[in-house]
């Protein structure tokens, strides 16, 4: 049976606005309702920061309601301004059509697209867009928006006052198009719902009215929070940047880190959005994690659900390990040598062409985690230099092909957290 998307949402923290809350709910509870999200083609991957619209599109599904992924194939050739001070680099279509075809390899890792009625469907609005008669489109479109409506977005009049930047036509029709989207979405899925960024909101509006005007019928809205971390930052972001769900762009060890990374002031409130968890599980794992913080379990059963559900069961287990192991939860002498080969893609190694034995300062100094056999030296007689795993104080120990782990490798710690291998004979 369907049951209220918009009420449980509300309650895991997704829900910025909507449109006509009571009426959804009310709509929502009585029959199936299709709804849809728009994915902007400007980049051939999705990142985290896109994956609480998808969220809500899996969590539609789960709730007996069924979910469209629109991919932008024709406004994806325009560019969406919202948002934005300058007016966007255009695409070729090329290039769009081949981030398309990227972003719904992706998309599938969210949604069921064969579940009998709940089934997910994948639009592409070239498909219509591109076969609009330009002089039809200004007479059965453009004539329901008054210029004011449109200048009078934030984003336009702070570019209209601002002598030094310019908009232009093709980015002030960015609004018609997208609610002619939704107009054709109603008429050809009967889909009534469209839901976004916060920062969607006055489009969505464009499409309601649209679909009011020129349909007769009732569209409805609902936004997304724009989520920020705890330091004020735009979530989704690490170090090197956005963090992507192709492994390409930023790796599965890098991408489950990140969550395992997770502000502890941010992980309750994140796990009601990323996660399919209930909530009092959530509540559960939130209070383990207020007693035991340094064991960051609420994290690590985030960073567990997101890596499978994107880079599947085998990559996450290895990612897992590989995390386990550098944080001295596991014996790096029980990896197996795909697991190290995980390893040495993630931190500093050095491929050792010398023949064993080798001396074991050469061997750190050869790891980068020294700069010289002085400073080798004076570590091991501290106590700082560990050898798979295992604190070593002889200057005069020797690596041995006794000491190699599978695939050759042999691990140098340096303190307590410079991980680094050494790679005999590869």
């Amino acid at each position: 049976m369907p049951q209220n998307f918009y009420e449980i949402m509300s309650r895991r923290g997704f829900v910025e606005w909507c449109s006509h809350p009571d009426e959804l709910g009310e709509k929502m509870k009585n029959e199936t309702v299709t709804g849809y999200v728009g994915f902007d083609p400007s980049a051939d991957s999705l990142h985290v920061g896109n994956m609480v619209p998808i969220m809500g599109l899996a969590w539609l599904q789960r709730l007996g309601h069924r979910p469209i992924a629109l991919a932008g194939g024709g406004t994806g050739l325009i560019g969406d301004p919202s948002g934005k001070t300058k007016e966007r680099q255009l695409l070729s279509s090329e290039r769009v059509e081949y981030n398309v075809e990227r972003i719904k390899r992706q998309l599938e890792l969210f949604l069921d697209f064969d579940c009998g009625s709940c089934s997910a469907i994948m639009a592409n609005n070239y498909d219509w867009l591109s076969r609009i008669n330009f002089i039809e489109f200004l007479r059965d479109t453009g004539k329901y928006f008054p210029v004011s409506f449109l200048i009078n977005r934030d984003y336009v009049r702070s570019r209209i006052d601002d002598p030094e930047k310019t908009i232009t036509y093709t980015e002030l029709s960015y609004l018609l198009l997208q609610a002619h989207d939704f107009d054709h979405m109603y008429n050809a899925f009967g889909c009534s719902l469209q839901m976004g960024g916060n920062d969607q909101q006055v489009n969505i509006i464009g499409g309601i009215d649209l679909i009011r005007k020129r349909s007769g019928g009732q569209g409805y809205g609902v936004t997304f929070s724009l989520l920020l971390a705890a330091n004020g930052q735009k979530f989704g972001k690490s170090e090197e940047g956005a963090v992507y769900l192709d492994p390409e762009k930023t790796s599965p060890y890098k991408f489950y880190q990140f969550w395992v990374n997770t502000d502890d002031r941010d992980i309750e409130r994140l796990h009601r959005i990323y996660s399919f968890a209930g909530l009092d599980d959530i509540a559960g794992l939130a209070e383990e994690h207020r007693r035991h913080p340094e064991q960051r379990e609420s994290q690590k059963s985030l960073a567990w659900e997101m890596t499978r559900r994107v880079h599947g069961q085998k990559t996450a287990s290895g990612v897992r390990e590989a995390s386990r192991i550098l944080f001295g939860e596991a014996d790096v002498r029980s990896a197996s040598a795909e697991l190290l080969d995980t390893l040495a893609a993630e931190i500093p190694t050095a491929d050792i062409r010398s023949p064993l034995p080798l001396p074991l300062i050469d061997g750190i100094v050869s790891s980068g985690g020294v700069a010289s056999k002085g400073e080798a030296r004076r570590k091991l007689k501290e106590g700082g230099i560990y050898l798979n795993g295992v604190r070593q104080s002889d200057e005069q120990r020797q690596i041995s092909s006794g000491d190699l782990l599978p695939g050759g490798y042999a691990q140098i710690r340096v303190g307590k957290k410079d991980f680094r291998l050494l790679r005999f004979n590869r």
